[in-house]
C-alpha cells in the first residue's frame, strides 16, 4: 500500500461511517463480507482534510481503472450508492468493488473476496472527477 493505510477525506469518513452503520442488511452473504472488511480497514485509515487528499486517491466519484490478475481490464466510478449506474460503469461504494478500491490509490494491489471468490486488483489509473459535497 502506496500510503501505508487508507485515506480518507473527513467528511467522506463520516459519511461512510454512518452508511456502514446502516447497511447492515446488505442483500448476499459476500456484500456483507466486504462492508465488515471496509468497516475494519476505515478503523486505520490516515483522515485528512481535502486539500491533503494525494490526487491518486480513490474517493467518492474518483474513475478508477483497474486490472485483475485474471486478466481484465475495467473503467469504474466509484459514487454514493444513489448515483450508482452500472450502464455508465457508476459502482455504488456499498458493492464489493467499491468497497474493495474506496481509500487506496494508484499502483495498488488489493486482494479482495468478491462474490465470484478472491481476486487480486492492480489500480492502474485514478482520475478525480468533481467531488460532493457531504453535510455532516
Amino acid at each position: 500500500m502506496k500510503y501505508g493505510s487508507l485515506i480518507l477525506e473527513k467528511k467522506e469518513y463520516v459519511y461512510l461511517k454512518r452508511i456502514l452503520n446502516i447497511s447492515g442488511y446488505a442483500e448476499n452473504f459476500e456484500t456483507q463480507k466486504s462492508l465488515q472488511r471496509l468497516t475494519d480497514e476505515i478503523k486505520t485509515a490516515h483522515i485528512v482534510d481535502e486539500d491533503e487528499v494525494p490526487d491518486d486517491v480513490i474517493r467518492i466519484n474518483s474513475k478508477v481503472r483497474v486490472i485483475s490478475g485474471n486478466g481484465w481490464e475495467k473503467t469504474v466510478q466509484v459514487v454514493m450508492p444513489m448515483d450508482k449506474d452500472l450502464k455508465q460503469n457508476k459502482i455504488s461504494i456499498l458493492t464489493p468493488m467499491g468497497a474493495a478500491l474506496i481509500g487506496y490509490s494508484k499502483n495498488d494491489i488489493i486482494i479482495w473476496d468478491f462474490p465470484g471468490g478472491k481476486q487480486q486488483l492492480q489500480i492502474v489509473d485514478v482520475d478525480q472527477e468533481k467531488h460532493i459535497v457531504i453535510s455532516i
